[in-house]
């Protein structure tokens, strides 16, 4: 890689729109796709719509009347037309297990409070897993280096809910600091919602620090052995100036990557984390509509998560072509 070089001017402007207008297309095919698969995935679940919503003690009869009046005895394909259908009017539907509520009133709660707790954890694990990996970096082969990624790789291979529950023991059982649930009481100020957060939080920081870190150090490593950082010293350039123009700002695009691929973990793949901490974000919501052979919500809620997904990448394939001074949005200079 060239250090050195201009980023994307004004003149690429039109190459720029191309690019993001492509990718918004294979995005909504991407996310029609992804519609079909939990659509389908959903149709195979064990067990009745009708019965799992009544229960046990419901008659047959009562049954057959709740899937004629929600469409759920039809074919599975005219219900997913009539979902989609309602989906590209912003129609999401209404929750079967729920009778009347609209899935929108449903998701959006649940979505805010995932987008809280990955806020959170996000603020946290990247600044902390970028300076651990350039700390790593710099000091290759030394004591700093070898203790960071032991450290972080051991960490990394901690399922969640163990950290999770090592968290509680200590910090909510043993010492009291801090509340064994995450989920504050209705109105809480902003304080008592961090409070609340933080050990769901550090149980994501412990469990991705390692995994940045890693892919951090990696790209430290390699910036420091490019020719363009040896040209940068024999040109006489002071240390610390040759590490912040040339050494980070090259070694830090892999780690665009890898910390766009966790937004979407951190949006959806909390369930471990939203069950064991009693958290109604929306990877418990997700799981819980699987249970209830509620469609409609289980389907709006992947496709949220998918889309806040294909967006974040978006975003970032955008700042990586744009930091990276041999690529302009997949044509070569």
């Amino acid at each position: 890689m060239v250090a050195g070089r201009r980023p994307a001017t004004t003149a690429q402007v039109p190459e720029i729109a191309r690019y993001v207008l492509k990718r918004l297309g294979l995005a909504l095919i991407t996310l029609v796709l992804l519609s079909m698969i939990v659509f389908a995935a959903a149709q195979l679940l064990p067990g009745n719509v009708g019965r799992a919503v009544l229960g046990r003690e419901a008659s047959e009869e009562a049954v057959a009347e709740y899937n004629r009046l929600h469409g759920t005895d039809r074919p599975a394909v005219v219900q997913y037309l009539d979902w989609l259908g309602g989906a590209v009017r912003g129609d999401l539907g209404e929750s079967l297990a729920q009778t009347g509520v609209p899935v929108w009133d449903i998701v959006e709660p649940a979505l805010v409070n995932s987008l809280k707790l990955a806020a959170f954890a996000f603020v946290l694990v990247v600044p902390l897993g970028i300076l651990g990996g350039v700390l790593a970096g710099l000091r290759s082969g030394r004591a700093l280096d070898r203790g960071i990624t032991v450290v972080g790789l051991s960490l990394a291979v901690v399922p969640e809910i163990v950290t999770g529950l090592v968290l509680i023991l200590v910090f909510a059982i043993w010492l009291g600091w801090l509340p064994v649930t995450a989920q504050p009481e209705p109105g809480a100020g902003a304080l008592t919602q961090v409070r609340y957060l933080t050990l769901p939080a550090f149980a994501l920081v412990i469990v991705l620090f390692g995994y940045i870190a890693r892919i951090t150090r990696a790209g430290v490593v390699e910036a420091l052995e490019a020719d363009y950082t040896r040209t940068a010293y024999l040109k006489g350039l002071p240390h610390r100036t040759v590490i912040r123009r040339h050494v980070l700002r090259n070694a830090l695009l892999p780690t665009i990557a890898v910390v766009a691929t966790q937004v979407g973990y951190l949006l959806g793949g909390l369930v471990a984390i939203e069950y064991l901490f009693n958290y109604q974000g929306i990877g418990l919501m997700v799981l819980q509509a699987a249970q209830q052979k509620d469609f409609t919500l289980l389907t709006a809620g992947v496709m949220v998560v998918g889309t806040a997904y294909l967006l974040v990448t978006l975003v970032a394939d955008i700042l990586f072509a744009l930091l990276n001074p041999r690529i302009r949005f997949g044509v070569a200079e």
